[in-house]
């Protein structure tokens, strides 16, 4: 009898630092809000099925907000301050809930933000709520929405963004969705509490996990830079020869990376106890550069996107006889540099990504299970293949029937009581299966198209690089000159403005108030690190660096692997 097909699903948990920089206030409210919603669920839906495993990917730039904003709500309902480094979980927590002005219009602009059809239309008081407002706005009579209306509508936000697991089985959100109306502020404080304790249990419920043997958990290098660019702007060059590159290299790109990897392990070990043996490269941005450090910093493991590896072997491996040599990993480097590549199943997590959400639940996960059939098939022989899904693990789900709670679910259970396959880690699967294929180029690229095209390559990308590089050169020049609080909160903040997101964006395929929330942000950034190194602000840093205005599929939050997917 043939071995089981053994079926890694990894999660990747990322968000960029929100907080403004001259404010310490959070511009959008996206950590928390995932926090209450998938990152609770992903965990609660693994915790409860028998037979389900997972590899889940956690950014320190995203663990390091939960944790503030636990500590923040904490001291708040503790009563040690007054005040909420958030404006929405401010308005949640306004005493009065008499709102002026500008409040008002803040919270008809933002309470909004989530998929209509599947959360918040499934209520029929907020739908009543998104109807009265758009009635409002229609007639010129906003000014006519009374202080109830907005106290329930951020109340109906925040429920709308609760988990699924949660919504069946917490009290207090069961109440409030029943009670629909008219919310007082010991409600809006009771559910306030319940954020409260869902963004505080992450970590401990993450570990209880990791010991139970249900997750492994890895990291991403610090604030999710672009190592592969850090180290060499060439390697753009190698899958898009033309791509506008700057003309100097990132200063000390290397010891920035270094720096970057060096701190998520440390993160990762005070969070959840132990060091990570696998790791995310950033956007799986690689190079033989990247993989090198990654390797000498004690990784066993890393993933990128199947795109890479035909690249890398110079031939479609999807056209090769039963694509095998996609369904195994590839030893990458030497000596101590040499680390473990597993390359993303492009079709399968798309699939997830983009197309399930519509379909019906039981449909979509027969089709998977077909395909993954077909996968078997056409490994059988080899000693012991391996298919890697791999995808964001919480832009894709507001798209699904509650949260892909009833998707997830039917999924993990086909896959773990069927014989042919197996739920497995990839740590897990390497201590019974080691590598033994040796890749001999790795292609610089990333798990988008196998490029870098999305964070360099074009005007406006290659310009937010442009100002970095800037101020990095001050930087530099400046760091020594500092004391020793001032020089962390130096370096600190030169670790956010290396982030991937800010170039992500960038773009005129990417929506518009997307991008100038992003290009508003990132030159914030680099104006308070010229601030921190008491440097003048260079006036380059006023004027926007993209304006954006596309429709970029699922608003932009996320990418297919492939460009024909």
């Amino acid at each position: 009898m043939s071995k089981p097909l053994s079926v890694v699903f990894y999660w990747h948990m990322h968000q960029p630092f929100y907080r403004e920089a001259d404010t310490g206030r959070y511009h959008l409210p996206w950590v928390y809000l995932h926090a209450m919603k998938d990152y609770t669920d992903m965990a609660e839906i693994i915790s409860q099925l028998p037979g389900a495993r997972a590899v889940i990917n956690y950014v320190p730039s995203l663990t390091a907000q939960i944790e503030d904003y636990a500590e923040h709500l904490r001291n708040f309902l503790n009563g040690n301050t007054t005040q909420l480094n958030d404006p929405l979980l401010s308005a949640l927590a306004h005493k009065r809930g008499d709102y002026n002005r500008d409040e008002r219009n803040y919270l008809l602009e933002t309470c909004f933000r989530l998929n209509h059809e599947r959360n918040m239309h499934r209520y029929p008081a907020f739908s009543r709520l998104w109807h009265m407002a758009e009635h409002a706005r229609n007639n010129d009579a906003v000014l006519y929405l009374g202080d109830s209306f907005f106290t329930d509508l951020v109340t109906w936000y925040h429920l709308g963004w609760l988990g699924e697991t949660v919504l069946q089985h917490n009290f207090v959100a069961r109440r409030l969705i029943e009670k629909a109306r008219a919310f007082t502020y010991q409600d809006r404080r009771d559910l306030l509490t319940l954020i409260a304790s869902l963004l505080n249990e992450i970590p401990a419920k993450h570990r209880k996990l990791v010991e139970n043997g249900k997750i492994e958990l890895t990291t991403t290098p610090y604030a999710h830079p672009i190592m592969p660019l850090m180290l060499d702007f060439n390697t753009a060059r190698e899958t898009v020869p033309e791509a506008l590159i700057p003309a100097e290299p990132y200063p000390g790109g290397k010891e920035r990376a270094e720096d970057h990897i060096r701190l998520a392990i440390d993160s990762h070990m005070r969070l959840f106890g132990q060091k990570p043996e696998g790791c995310w490269p950033a956007e799986g941005a690689v190079s033989e550069a990247t993989l090198a450090l990654l390797g000498k910093a004690g990784f066993r493991w890393c993933a990128t996107g199947e795109s890479v590896l035909h690249h890398s072997l110079r031939y479609n491996v999807r056209e090769q006889q039963g694509n095998r040599d996609l369904y195994h990993p590839w030893l990458v480097g030497e000596g101590d540099e040499q680390i473990t590549c597993f390359f993303r199943d492009d079709r399968l997590s798309d699939l997830i990504g983009f197309e399930y959400s519509r379909w019906n639940t039981q449909d979509a996960v027969n089709h998977f299970m077909h395909e993954l059939a077909d996968i078997r098939h056409r490994t059988q022989g080899m000693d012991a293949p391996v298919v890697a899904i791999i995808m964001d693990g919480e832009n894709a789900w507001e798209h699904y029937e509650q949260n892909a709670l009833p998707f997830l679910t039917l999924l993990y259970q086909s896959i773990a009581e069927h014989d042919d396959y197996e739920l497995t880690t990839f740590s897990d699967y390497l201590q019974q299966h080691p590598a033994t294929d040796r890749l001999p180029h790795l292609v610089s690229g990333s798990w988008v198209y196998g490029n870098l095209s999305t964070w360099i390559g074009d005007p406006a990308k290659t310009h937010g690089w442009e100002l970095l590089i800037e101020a990095k050169k001050a930087f530099d020049a400046h760091i020594d000159e500092l004391d020793e609080g001032q020089r962390a909160a130096a370096e600190e903040q030169l670790r956010i403005c290396e982030g991937s997101d800010w170039c992500w964006w960038f773009g005129d395929y990417n929506p518009g108030d997307v991008v100038r929330d992003f290009d508003h942000l990132y030159r914030q950034h680099l104006k308070k690190l010229y601030m921190l190194l008491n440097q003048p602000v260079p006036e380059s840093l006023a004027p926007a660096i993209s304006a954006g205005g596309g429709a970029a599929e699922g608003g932009g939050t996320m990418r297919r692997g492939g460009a024909d997917s």
